[in-house]
């Protein structure tokens, strides 16, 4: 059985830094008055600032080059100001948000967060965790950072296991991630929350995977029986491989008799092939949507599919230290850099200079930030080449539209590196010989693709709706999971997002005014 793929772990400060822009950048209209944009008639800026004054307006923002202006007025003042000649209309200046993929906390989370953009997708924000204390998730994966800053307060449990040890250390991350998406706590100041943050949701450990990432069906089995013996509700498994498996089957379908409902993510090979043991038809198969709840295109699609979730650029705690963020400046531009898996955690600061492709070595680099077009070789050989030639820090742009995060793979360098995208690149080339800043530096938050990502956020609404109504069976709680999902694709149920878009609130609801078994 091997482990679902992941994408790449990157922790992008501009992007959260146009998060928190959002929050504080613009200042809405006083009440009574509103917000809106006046255009006017070429030449007609003045006598039309003189009937927005004349109106009690204020003009918050001259166009230039637009003849327009944007204007804060009472409200019962916009008619009179659009019977005025000079003005060719009037419209509201409506709100954008910043498109990232967090957003700053604001209620029912505590300020000074990140709200990753599935938590609100799925509607925890709209059903709090008051009852979770009578739920148990049970995560089934590389194990669970107890000392992270975000995950410590919760109720977790876990034992030890010869093969894979403690299941309070998680030496490939991913376990720590799918964790906080379920539980990261909701902490004034630090990290993230997940969709039951308030440390009332007790979680139990079951480490299958170590540093090598797979594990034999037969140790997913014995897992999903120690789940069930620590009185487990709910079992998340970010996990899955091509074949079935009897033992598993019976393992499966015995926790199912017993009230134990399974989850388990549908595969990230974006074909039709059924994952197991999300394929089991007492397991629930979960597919991954982005944040406009689009199907991702490495979400695998099949009449198995039962629910869909948040799954692509998934913002979530990973172990203290294993996330990485990159920054670069040249001269006094500043960039918002991809990270390189692999790169030391260090900076350096050296004259930008042009290292063509990074396939050969060049002495002239000595000294130097390399920067490198992408292409020709992979991007281990291109940064080795760079600190070979004596470089001291390499910044690889793309070669088509957009950016990316590369990996060096087995690679050792010791010098820090960073990639960039195509644009960026563009712009850098016209920089040759300013003063270039490359840094990597760890955090303890990582974004990652995939259906296990998708994964936890249905198992943690699952044991979240279900802490209202523990009267329910997990047969019940199942269907109207699937009853109150947002329909999305195709009308109905269909290959690439199930019944759709799993909901908190909606799912509430429904159990609350139909009952258990409707």
């Amino acid at each position: 059985m091997n482990q679902l793929l992941i994408g790449a772990s990157t922790f992008t400060a501009a992007i959260l830094a146009l998060g928190v822009a959002g929050a504080g950048a613009a200042r809405a209209a006083a009440p009574e008055t509103t917000r809106v944009v006046v255009a006017f008639k070429p030449g007609a800026a003045a006598p039309v600032k003189a009937a927005v004054g004349a109106a009690r307006g204020q003009v918050k923002r001259d166009l230039p080059g637009m003849n327009a202006i944007a204007v804060e007025i009472p409200a019962r003042a916009l008619r009179g100001l659009r019977n005025n000649p000079q003005i060719e209309f009037i419209e509201e200046d409506v709100k954008r948000y910043p498109l990232a993929l967090a957003a700053p906390s604001n209620k029912p989370y505590l300020p000074g967060q990140l709200v990753p953009y599935g938590i609100r997708m799925v509607q925890a924000d709209q059903l709090p965790d008051n009852y979770a204390a009578n739920r148990m998730v049970c995560i089934i994966d590389s194990g669970y950072d107890r000392a992270h800053e975000d995950l410590a307060g919760n109720s977790a449990s876990g034992v030890y296991d010869a093969g894979t040890g403690w299941w309070h250390t998680d030496e490939n991350h991913h376990g720590t991630h799918v964790a906080g998406t379920v539980a990261a706590i909701n902490n004034s100041g630090t990290g993230v929350v997940g969709v039951a943050p308030n440390r009332q949701l007790r979680l139990h450990i079951v480490k299958v995977f170590g540093a090598e990432g797979w594990a034999y069906s037969s140790t997913l089995a014995a897992a999903a029986n120690q789940c069930g013996s620590a009185g487990a509700n709910v079992i998340s498994m970010s996990l899955g491989g091509a074949r079935p498996s009897q033992l598993e089957i019976r393992a499966f379908m015995a926790l199912a008799s017993k009230g134990v409902l399974s989850v388990a993510a549908a595969g990230n090979d974006g074909n039709r092939a059924i994952s197991y043991p999300a394929g089991y038809p007492s397991v629930v198969m979960v597919g991954a949507l982005d944040q406009n709840k689009a199907w991702a295109a490495f979400s695998q699609f099949n009449s198995k599919v039962e629910l869909s979730a948040p799954g692509v650029g998934v913002l979530s705690t990973v172990p203290m230290g294993g996330g990485a963020e990159a920054s670069l400046t040249v001269g006094r531009s500043a960039y918002a850099p991809g990270t390189m898996a692999g790169s030391p955690f260090a900076s350096a600061s050296a004259p930008l200079a042009d290292f063509g492709l990074g396939d050969a070595v060049d002495a002239a680099l000595n000294g130097k930030v390399c920067l490198i077009a992408r292409g020709s070789v992979d991007f281990a050989t291109k940064v080795a080449n760079c600190q070979r030639s004596g470089g001291v820090a390499a910044v690889v742009y793309n070669n088509v539209p957009g950016g990316f995060s590369g990996t060096l793979g087995a690679t050792v360098t010791s010098i820090p590196s960073v990639s960039a995208a195509d644009t960026e690149g563009a712009a850098m080339m016209g920089q040759l010989g300013q003063l270039a800043t490359v840094a990597v530096k760890p955090v303890h938050y990582a974004y990652y693709d995939g259906t296990s990502m998708a994964t936890p956020h249905v198992a943690a609404v699952a044991a979240l709706v279900w802490s209202y109504f523990p009267s329910c069976t997990a047969a019940q709680l199942r269907s109207s999971l699937g009853k109150s999902a947002q329909d999305l694709g195709a009308p109905g149920r269909d290959e690439r997002y199930g019944h759709g878009l799993v909901q908190a609130k909606a799912a509430y609801d429904r159990i609350n005014t139909l009952g258990c078994g409707n």
